[in-house]
């Protein structure tokens, strides 16, 4: 597990250091050499030229169904951005079933998405944690049913517009779409997402439905990418 020191500064002015850690599911880090790195690096440039210097700033990390590693993706995805100097914001949105803290893990703040979504007064900056050189993220936070439903109010509309403003891309990982709408929901926000599918585990109809679903919400999807790890 490799682990990252990151100074932050204090209400007082002064740096703190915080430590991070990438388990070793955060494959771009942990094997940068292996054939995963290569095939998500691969994935980077795609969404470097089609999407980030296209202007937009946005995507929702998609899948059909549990068990295809949206999660895995999502996460290796913005640490890949992050190193090749892409201000990034990775938010964990899956509500269900939080995951990131399995892949990035350390200090957790008071506040995450939910508590942002209730409470519109605070500031972005009071969930997002720094860490490491153009990498952050915002933890699911303490997880209630009306969390839940924020997902689809003006409170998240407003969060991802504040996020838009302030990154260079605002990585967003989802629940499985064969159980909630919350993927479906959030994409319609993002306007933009990515479906990832897994071999022996997706079926290519439910890939199909998916993507129809998401375009039907007006959702550009940007394409597919095939998780064989």
């Amino acid at each position: 597990m490799a682990t990252i020191e990151q100074p932050e500064t204090t209400d007082a002015g002064k740096k703190s250091s915080e430590k991070f850690a990438f388990s070793s599911s955060v494959i771009i880090a942990s094997q940068p050499q292996s054939v995963a790195a290569e095939a998500l690096r691969t994935l980077r440039g795609v969404i470097m030229t089609q999407h980030v210097q296209a202007g937009r700033r946005a995507l929702a990390i998609c899948s059909p169904s549990s068990g295809t590693g949206c999660t895995f993706i999502a996460a290796n995805l913005a640490v890949a951005m992050s190193q090749a100097g892409v201000n990034t914001l990775l938010i964990d949105a899956n509500l269900r079933s939080p995951g990131l803290s399995d892949y990035i893990r350390g200090p957790r703040s008071n506040v995450g998405l939910v508590e942002l979504l209730r409470d519109e007064t605070l500031p972005l900056s009071e969930g997002v944690q720094i860490v490491q050189d153009n990498l952050s993220v915002l933890h699911a936070g303490n997880v209630d049913d009306d969390g839940i439903q924020n997902l689809g109010g003006q409170a998240f509309q407003n969060l991802v517009g504040t996020c838009l403003r302030e990154y260079d891309l605002t990585v967003i990982d989802t629940p499985a779409a064969n159980r909630f709408s919350d993927c479906r929901r959030i994409a319609s926000v993002t306007r933009y997402a990515l479906v990832v599918a897994c071999r022996e585990r997706s079926y290519v109809n439910d890939v199909k439905q998916l993507v129809n679903e998401l375009q039907f919400e007006k959702t550009a999807v940007i394409g597919t990418f095939l998780n064989d790890f």
